[in-house]
């Protein structure tokens, strides 16, 4: 019989039940959850790890990253000056410090700067144990048309000889409901988990708007049925109310972002049981108003975030009033690096949003919406040993992921490191 392994928990958030629950402990074997009991007997030759000075939780999970960058500070530069293979390693990179934070498991949203499929052989790497890191489900490529959010090469708009070659270079970058279907089977032929689609225009770029539809409805209806035809789901970015209505009527599974959210698409998210990763944090300058810490952003996304502040404002308390299903997930590109994903709970817990909400988002509810919640999520017998654990006060200190005192994934018990700007 293989070795009993018992964690000693001070409090235990299970991602069950929305409490904290004391004199609990966790057996673990095989790589697996044997028992959680309140029993303080110790079988011989169990491994003891003492955890009963910190709050022990399921391993965080991040539902919205772009792995395949080194620095934010530098990421235009990256698009077009870095080699694929060192966005690869960038990749990997990224799985490991995930891991070091706490975050067992991360979905990758789409290549910010890679055209190729490095994140897919990263992820199988891992997988096999070739490599140590975060758990990676992703999209390798966001579906998009040309000169839309999705389209990296309309920072080069002014030159169109060397726009239009480094478009070709995006095998998804289109436009018309064939090429999308055609799309949609080859990002499943290649090993996506999930298909990711740039519905609307967005902050970052420099040559659109967050309210410009940048999909027609024949192109978003082609995705969505080709994708489920297929087997798999559907996200999509978007921020504008109408268009997210649009795409709910047609049977999207979730959406990414949803910034500029309204009562009304809110409530036909609850009807129709599709889930938001409304991406707080990068928002946050607008938000909670803050004209020196704007001067950090890049000019263009700077003048949009001051531009839709009050809508951003309004978006926000829609969303936190809501009983939408909310994932957590991060989008750094802007402002923390792509690793440092506690920095969304302190978006969170500013913006009023009970505790036990944001912890279930990243636990619970990011496991279903990756769809890895049969064996990871919760802490439950027979699910994998995925379990952080975290000193700091987790209900009432808003930087208390930014701090991971102690990772276990798959049973297996990796180093921890605290977030790199906290």
């Amino acid at each position: 019989m293989s070795r009993l392994t018992i964690l000693i928990c001070g409090k235990l958030y299970d991602g069950v039940h929305d409490e904290l629950q004391e004199n609990k402990r966790i057996f673990i074997r095989n790589g697996k959850i044997e028992e959680i009991t309140e029993s303080t007997e110790i079988p011989e030759g169990a491994d003891v790890i003492d955890l009963s000075n910190t709050t022990v939780t399921p391993g965080m999970i991040d539902a919205h990253v772009h792995m395949d960058y080194r620095d934010w500070h530098n990421i235009r530069q990256e698009v077009y000056h870095t080699s694929e293979e060192m966005k690869t390693l960038a990749v990997l990179r990224c799985a490991q410090k995930a891991l070091s934070h706490g975050f067992t498991s991360v979905r990758h949203m789409g290549n910010i700067n890679a055209v190729g499929y490095g994140v897919i052989d990263v992820r199988n790497a891992i997988n096999e144990g070739m490599f140590t890191g975060a758990r990676i489900i992703c999209a390798p490529m966001s579906l998009c048309t040309p000169g839309s959010h999705g389209d990296a090469s309309q920072s080069y708009a002014g030159n169109f000889r060397a726009a239009s070659l480094l478009q070709a270079m995006k095998p998804v970058c289109g436009s018309g409901s064939d090429f999308f279907v055609n799309a949609v089977r080859e990002q499943v032929k290649y090993g996506a988990d999930f298909i990711k689609i740039m519905a609307t225009g967005g902050f970052f770029t420099p040559n659109d708007t967050p309210l410009q539809k940048q999909m027609n409805d024949a192109e978003l209806e082609a995705v969505i049925r080709t994708a489920h035809e297929l087997g798999t789901t559907v996200t999509a970015h978007v921020y504008a109310p109408d268009m997210m209505k649009t795409m709910l009527e047609m049977g999207i599974d979730g959406c990414e972002h949803g910034s500029l959210m309204d009562e009304e698409t809110a409530q036909l998210f609850v009807d129709k049981g599709a889930y938001l990763v409304p991406t707080f944090c990068p928002y946050d300058e607008a938000v909670h108003y803050d004209p020196e810490k704007l001067k950090d952003k890049q000019p263009e996304f700077r003048a949009k975030l001051e531009l839709y502040k009050d809508r951003l404002i309004a978006g926000r308390k829609v969303i936190v009033g809501s009983k939408i299903k909310l994932g957590y997930g991060t989008d750094f590109v802007a402002n923390h690096q792509n690793y440092d994903s506690g920095w969304e709970y302190d978006a969170w817990m500013r913006s009023g949003m009970e505790p036990f909400r944001i912890l279930k988002a990243a636990t619970k509810t990011n496991a279903e919406i990756l769809g890895i919640d049969a064996f990871t999520g919760t802490i439950e017998k027979g699910k994998n040993a995925d379990i952080s654990a975290w000193k700091r006060d987790l209900l009432n200190d808003s930087k208390a992921l930014l701090d991971c005192a102690f990772v276990m994934k798959d049973g297996i018990v990796y180093p921890t490191e605290p977030s790199s700007d906290l």
